[in-house]
């Protein structure tokens, strides 16, 4: 008789407060780097004023209203300054003070938040600044807020190890988004002899809501089994090792993953919403909602979802995807919703337990050019 496998022992997840990464009131590390990064944001945002064709998204630049956010800026300027000054009040971390008003005075001496803002001209190719200033603020806002407020792990730092890592993820992501966004319409051209007049029209007569049901449904399911490939398809596992060598999830962590699999997975994903050919009302409403649950998934919250976490992924459903420990590897890969897991008999969802171990089970390299590298260091370590 073959032996039974026993229970999975589920623990808990220790986490050591990091002292020397942590934030405490009154040493003057927090101002210093409120001042650098607004500073830098500032700066940022005055060079796309500047050059609007070469630095900001057309498709996103139809979205603000760039005088008004002016005044944004304005603030954002000062109080880099003030949060600089207080640092040399505090007589700690002055070196941060410093490097926050200086990227300060460099955006005003550049024309500071009274740019002139004029016709646009559009350019196929611009790094998206605009959107990677945005989605910062955004974010960082947000989902900072709700670690602090409703942390999964109250020891857990803002500056955890590798953050630097993450933050690089996070700016080229963004950046790169008309690059992203040229490769991706070049993919879906080549499912021209698929589309559907008739079929398109019905999808746009129907009212907003259940086309974005319907899109939401189609493009999980396309990121299900290209998510399941990169993971079981042991050519495509390093490139997606990546992502998952994170070992301490929160909102920046997300953004790790190869350049490959970033552009892999906006072409496939436009796939189904360009076959369908949902209103633009529709599209905007997916965008945004997968672009937010994209990062509050990685969150460091215990956040209670009650009933809807038995239908969308949340952070605790896609936090065990992340975990190294034996019952979740290859699972729980859907983006969106439960369902396709749930289908297809990949989901892992212990009510009550959390991962105790995150990361890959084999280490890997932390800088990134070294994860970069990874899939072809790989390949050739294989062949030896």
């Amino acid at each position: 008789m073959c032996k039974k496998d026993k229970p999975y022992q589920y623990q808990e997840r220790q986490v050591e407060l990091d002292t020397d990464r942590a934030f405490r009131l009154g040493e003057g590390k927090i101002s210093g780097y409120l001042s650098v990064i607004l500073g830098g944001l500032s700066l940022l945002a005055v060079l796309a004023y500047l050059f609007p064709s070469y630095l900001t998204t057309t498709e996103l630049r139809k979205t603000y209203d760039a005088e008004s956010l002016q005044h944004v800026l304005k603030y954002g300027m000062y109080f880099s300054l003030f949060f600089g000054a207080i640092t040399h009040l505090l007589k700690r971390y002055r070196r941060l003070g410093c490097i926050g008003i200086l990227l300060t005075l460099v955006a005003f001496a550049l024309g500071g938040y009274t740019v002139p803002v004029g016709p646009v001209e559009p350019k196929e190719l611009s790094l998206g600044v605009d959107w990677l200033i945005l989605a910062f603020l955004g974010s960082a806002a947000i989902f900072m807020t709700l670690e602090k407020l409703l942390p999964k792990y109250k020891n857990q730092v803002i500056l955890r190890k590798e953050w630097e890592t993450d933050f690089f993820y996070f700016c080229f992501n963004h950046l790169a988004i008309s690059a992203i966004l040229i490769y991706a319409n070049y993919h879906t051209s080549h499912f021209d002899w698929a589309v559907s007049a008739s079929l398109q029209e019905s999808v746009q007569s129907l009212p907003v809501i259940f086309q974005f049901v319907l899109i939401l449904i189609a493009a999980d399911f396309v990121l299900y089994w290209e998510h399941r490939l990169f993971h079981e398809v042991k050519a495509l596992w390093p490139v997606h090792a990546v992502h998952h060598s994170v070992e301490e999830l929160d909102w920046l962590a997300g953004s790790r993953g190869h350049f490959i699999q970033v552009f892999s997975e906006r072409a496939m994903v436009m796939v189904p919403l360009y076959l369908l050919g949902p209103s633009e009302a529709a599209l905007n409403a997916y965008v945004a909602f997968a672009a937010l649950q994209a990062v509050l998934i990685h969150c460091n919250t215990r956040m209670h979802f009650g009933v809807l976490k038995y239908i969308f992924v949340t952070p605790q459903f896609h936090h065990w995807h992340h975990s190294s420990e034996k019952p979740a590897i290859d699972t729980n890969y859907s983006a969106h919703l439960v369902l396709f897991d749930w289908l297809f008999g990949t989901m892992h969802m212990p009510k009550q337990h959390w991962p105790a171990k995150y990361g890959t089970t084999k280490p890997m390299p932390k800088g990134v050019i070294g994860q970069t590298l990874y899939p072809l260091t790989a390949l050739i370590k294989k062949q030896k």
